[in-house]
This record gives structure tokens, C-alpha cells and sequence, in this order.
């Protein structure tokens, strides 16, 4: 499929231009339609990177934390704690992961409000592959150096430290 011909301007900084001229000060609004925008990119990167492997990024980021557990479970809950998502996403993403074969959901036996979630065989298999396909495209931001990629995790940490207190 051809690649749509690109612009010959920024339309974010066009935007922020027009924005200035007939509201006032642009910038919060182009910080944040920049993150929006880079955010829909990386996805689309991390997501290329990942369909041969029949996951998306979101089900990957499951894959991988429950693969980083002690036990080699993690409850439901912790897993929407932890990737900060609703509960609803957790339960969405286990619903497509035991389809395809990847986690098992396993009962508390001493808690049966609780349900656990593990890797089978064929998940342990998937995350690893997935985890050199992102390394591979370095998670979707090759396009920055390693210390422009740290100064942007450092820069945009006061934005997500709102939400956890971290």
C-alpha cells in the first residue's frame, strides 16, 4: 500500500499558530496534542512490531508483568493496579490472551473473589519473542538517542507522577 504524501508543514505547529492568533497562549495545547500525537505513533510502531506475534502492545504489557511475578501469577486486580487500567481492560485482555492460548485463569482457593492469571507454555514462548521484536525497534522511539530518550522520561515523569504519588 502507498504511503499517503506528507504535508510540507507541521500541522501541530500550525495549529499552535492559528491557535495563538485567535485564542491566546498555545502552549499547554501544543504539549498536548504533541503527546497525543507521539502516543498514536508509538502504538502504531509497537503494534506493527508485535502483529506477527498475534498480540498488541496492551496484551503484551500483561504477558510481561505477569512473566515478572514472583510466583508467576499475579491476581486480576494487581495486573489493572499495576498497568494502571480499568478493571474492565484487565478482564478484556485475559478474555483475548486465554483465547489465544497464553495465560490460564486459575482461582484463589482461599478467596474466591480472587482470580489469578498465568502464563502457559505457549505465553512464556510469545513474551520472549515479542520482547526482541520491541527491543528490536526500540519500542517505537529509535528516532531519539538513548540520552534524548531519557531526558523525555525524565521530562514527562511530573505529568504521570499525578495519578500514583510516585
Amino acid at each position: 500500500m502507498p504511503q499517503e504524501p506528507r504535508l510540507a508543514f507541521d500541522p501541530l505547529e500550525r495549529a499552535g499558530e492559528l491557535w495563538e492568533e485567535r485564542i491566546g497562549d498555545a502552549t499547554a495545547m501544543r504539549l498536548a496534542t504533541s503527546i497525543m500525537r507521539v502516543h498514536q505513533l508509538v502504538i502504531s510502531r509497537l503494534d506493527a512490531a508485535l502483529k506477527p506475534h498475534g498480540i498488541t502492545f496492551a496484551r503484551f504489557e500483561v504477558l510481561r508483568l505477569i512473566s515478572f511475578s514472583r510466583a508467576g501469577r499475579l491476581p486480576l486486580s494487581k495486573i489493572g493496579e499495576r498497568l494502571m487500567v480499568h478493571p474492565t481492560s484487565v478482564t478484556n485482555a485475559i478474555d483475548r490472551l486465554e483465547a489465544q492460548g497464553l495465560v490460564v485463569r486459575e482461582p484463589d482457593p482461599t478467596d474466591r473473589r480472587r482470580t489469578f492469571a498465568s502464563l502457559t507454555p505457549d505465553g512464556e514462548r510469545v513474551v520472549e519473542d515479542a520482547t526482541a521484536a520491541l527491543m528490536d525497534v526500540q519500542f517505537g522511539v529509535a528516532q531519539l538517542d538513548a540520552d534524548d530518550q531519557q531526558a523525555a522520561y525524565a521530562l514527562l515523569r511530573g505529568l504521570r507522577q499525578v495519578d500514583f504519588g510516585a
